[in-house]
């Protein structure tokens, strides 16, 4: 099931995107909460209601679709996390993961622009694999770590290389405003396979990244494993797990983002998150 957020009148909601269509999830008795995604009863009954209410679709085309998590508590996020993107950048392979933090609110919607600052030159593309986190989770060993997981979505982890390393850290070239498109769906944990999935991001329609999440020099349970020991992981967190080789910076010469172009990320089960970008 894809799970997606999204408006018609200006009032978010949830529903269930089939295909082109999105049935509602407002006949609920339950509101969809990140918690009840990691309740299997909760995700039986969904299905229920989605098969009560296949009359009331409603084509993709007549909603806008939201970010997923709107409002993120944290959005922690993996540096260096597959084996290609070190290999590109001639880097040793880390022996823990490499965190750093991104602000919440450079999340924005699919379909809705990622703004070049102009104090920016340098402005990066990056698919990313979403983990939404469901439940508190503290010190969470591994082999539990997915029981802790909403689910998954697509995230573009938008890059200012020249403020990135101009600083020497992540955080102001991270966190400009739009630059953090996340969706277009949130796929619950049960239906998917965080290890395996084939992941791509183009550029104007050209292919700039393609890769696998076997690539992961940690994965999904390590990761929340590693986090839950250093900081309370709690619902709506979104931790993002590193993106794959070809990103624009390393490219020769390098192809960064400008104002007019149109970014695509796909994830393998969860779609394709589609932003525009503009100018300041």
């Amino acid at each position: 099931m894809q799970f997606a957020r999204y408006t018609t009148d200006g009032t978010p909601q949830w529903g269930i995107r089939q295909d082109d269509e999105i049935v509602p999830l407002n006949g609920l008795r339950e509101d969809v909460t990140y918690q009840q995604l990691t309740d299997p009863g909760f995700l039986r009954v969904v299905e229920d209601a989605v098969d009560a209410a296949a009359d009331r679709a409603i084509p993709v085309e007549d909603a806008k679709l939201l970010a997923p998590v709107p409002q993120p508590g944290k959005i922690v996020c993996v540096g260096l996390n597959y084996h290609d993107h070190a290999e590109e950048q001639n880097e040793e392979v880390p022996e823990r993961p490499l965190l750093f933090g991104k602000a919440g609110t450079a999340v924005t919607n699919p379909g809705d622009p990622i703004v070049h600052p102009a104090a920016i030159d340098e402005v990066d593309y990056e698919v990313e694999l979403g983990v939404v986190i469901g439940r508190t989770a503290k010190d969470v060993p591994a082999a539990d770590a997915r029981d802790y997981v909403a689910g998954y979505t697509a995230v573009n982890d938008v890059s200012g290389r020249d403020a990135q390393f101009e600083d020497e850290q992540f955080f102001r070239g991270k966190s400009y405003d739009t630059f953090a498109p996340m969706g277009p769906t949130l796929v619950p944990d049960n239906e998917l396979d965080p290890s395996s999935l084939d992941v791509a991001c183009r550029v104007n329609g050209e292919t700039k990244q393609s890769s696998n999440t076997e690539e992961f020099i940690f994965d999904v349970s390590e990761v929340v494993e590693y986090i839950s020991g250093i900081t309370t992981l709690r619902p709506g967190d979104v931790i993002s797990t590193g993106t794959p080789g070809g990103v624009g910076i390393f490219r020769d010469p390098p192809e960064l983002l400008e104002p007019g172009d149109t970014v695509d990320v796909e994830i393998e089960g969860i779609g394709t998150l589609t932003n525009p970008v503009v100018g300041e």
